[in-house]
Formats: structure tokens, C-alpha cells, sequence
């Protein structure tokens, strides 16, 4: 299904929800929010939620993934806020469909951006839990660069926000989850790029701002649980590590930034998980389907 919406600063705008139904009546559904440079891929998530007898929904947000158009720089954006339109739509959906308990998921800047979003509308009467996959909480840098650097950067994304900087992302991450290369799973690396050296500074910006309230102890207005790897590591040559950690985020980050949080949010490590914890290697993922449908079970009724 496509949603089309008032044209912004590149022109026509949509998104793409994509779903997969349980076999079973149900009033429960998840909606997920897909990465930075990423899209709806994970087919065997969607299964899993099916076989815990929820409806599975998934977003490609604009200028990702199939919501991609000619026109468009890729992943531009300049608010996290600009997805709450396609964020509500879907919403909006499901609940047409009969649904009337939803889970917010998100992976990496999803798990921000669904953080985000609920900590904004705490009031949404669908949202009745969040499952957020190593959320983009802080930058992976060094101390002084995030305390004196990226502030400069904020500031300039605003006047200029196509100026691009070095991204820093680890080059070994598509590598260990691209069956051509060294994983097991196949996606568009059109839409999935195996690198990125630049990212725009509206990126960095709109980013930086909507982790501010979560530096600050944000209330969460529903249950929450919040994964991440067990390790994160930065792997300059292809082995063990790029195989059994995170590579693009500080774990620490995210623990860090998710104790600040109010109300009832669980943290869970996952054992030699990657970045994206549904793609780690099959008895890793196991365990993390084990956890969220332990938790989910107690959360939604």
C-alpha cells in the first residue's frame, strides 16, 4: 500500500506499508520501523510475529527503500518528525483493519524514531508497547568529538543542511549479512548499500535533536523493551568480530541513554548479536524471538 503526501522540499513524497497477516483472527499487530540506509527485508520476523499470532505491518519511509522516487536524494530528511505523517497513516490503517493493540518496533534510527514518536504521542490509543532493536540513542564517537564536534556540526546542518561529512560506519557490516558476500541474507543493495562514506549534515542534525528529551530522561508512556548486542567492537578486517557484535553502535550508548528512561522499560543483552539482532546467526536470533514473545506475552493481552 502506498501513502502519498504533501510535496516537501524535493517535491512528491510517499511511503510503502508492506504486511504479512496471521493465519489466526487477532486483534494485535506490530507496525516496524526500518535503519538508517535500510528497508523492509526481514521476512522471517515478519513470520515469527505471524506464528505469535500478531499481523505483521512494516514501513518503508520516504525516500527509503520502495518509497524511493527519481527525484529524491536518498534518506534525505531533515526532522524525525517528517515520518510521523507516515507513522499515523499506517496507524490509521491497521486500526481500519480491526486491530486495536499495536507494538511499535523499531531497528537502530527506527528505534529512535519509534521512541521518539510515543514519547510525543503518549496518548495514542493503538500503541500499547515499543520493541526497540539497537536504537540510535547517542553517536558512536569519542567523548570529545560528541561533546565538542557534533554540536558545531548541529549548528551548521541547519544552514546548510545538504553539506556532507564523514560517516565513520564500519565497511564490514553489509558484508556479514549479504549472502553474495559473507551472509545469509539477500537483499537490494540498491536500497541496502553496502557503504556510505557521507552523510548530510541535516542527517547528523535531525538526529542529534531527537535524542536530546532521551539525554534528558524521557517518560515512557508504555511498556518498553530495548535490545542490543552484548558487545560492540570495530573491526578493521573481516573475522570473528564483524560476525558476533555490534559495528555501527556503542552498546554502552544505549544502556547508558535507556537507564535515563522512566516507566517500565526493560534492557536485554543479546550474546555475539549484530547491529541488526533479527539478522545475527539462527540460534542467536532464537534467543532474541524467545525474549520478545516472553515479554510481549506479559505486555499484550
Amino acid at each position: 500500500m502506498i501513502f502519498q503526501f504533501p510535496n516537501d522540499y524535493e517535491g512528491e513524497v510517499i511511503a510503502t506499508l508492506v504486511r504479512r497477516q496471521a493465519t489466526i483472527t487477532s486483534h494485535k499487530a506490530v507496525l516496524y520501523i526500518h535503519g538508517f540506509m535500510d528497508y523492509f527485508f526481514q521476512t522471517e520476523m515478519a513470520e515469527r510475529f505471524n506464528a505469535a499470532d500478531f499481523h505483521f505491518y512494516a514501513l518503508d519511509l520516504r525516500k527509503y527503500g520502495r518509497s524511493h522516487l527519481p527525484h529524491q536524494k536518498w534518506y534525505n530528511m531533515h526532522s524525525l518528525n517528517e515520518y510521523d505523517a507516515e507513522i499515523h497513516a499506517a496507524l490509521n490503517q491497521i486500526q481500519s483493519e480491526g486491530h486495536q493493540q499495536v507494538v511499535l518496533a523499531g531497528h537502530s534510527t527506527g528505534g529512535l524514531v519509534v521512541t521518539s514518536f510515543i514519547a510525543r504521542h503518549p496518548g495514542h490509543p493503538l500503541v500499547k508497547a515499543i520493541w526497540a532493536n539497537s536504537p540510535f540513542y547517542n553517536f558512536n564517537m569519542p567523548k570529545l568529538k560528541r561533546s565538542l564536534a557534533l554540536p558545531r556540526l548541529v549548528k551548521l546542518g541547519r544552514y546548510f543542511p545538504d553539506l556532507q561529512f564523514p560517516s565513520s560506519l564500519n565497511r564490514w557490516y553489509a558484508t556479514s549479512l549479504h549472502r553474495s558476500l559473507k551472509g545469509e541474507w539477500d537483499f537490494n543493495l540498491d536500497w541496502k548499500k553496502k557503504t556510505m562514506p557521507l552523510v548530510r549534515l541535516s542527517f547528523i542534525r535531525s538526529i542529534y535533536l531527537a535524542q536530546q528529551p532521551i539525554y534528558k530522561g524521557l517518560n515512557m508512556p508504555v511498556p518498553a523493551l530495548i535490545m542490543h548486542a552484548s558487545r560492540t567492537t570495530n573491526p578493521r578486517r573481516w573475522g570473528k568480530d564483524a560476525q558476533t557484535s555490534d559495528i555501527i553502535l556503542d552498546v554502552q550508548d544505549i544502556i547508558t541513554e535507556t537507564k535515563k528512561m522512566q516507566g517500565d522499560v526493560e534492557l536485554f543483552a543479546v550474546e555475539d548479536g549484530l547491529h541488526d539482532l533479527v539478522l545475527s546467526r539462527k540460534d542467536v536470533r532464537d534467543k532474541v524471538y524467545s525474549k520478545l514473545f516472553a515479554w510481549l506475552n506479559e505486555k499484550i493481552k
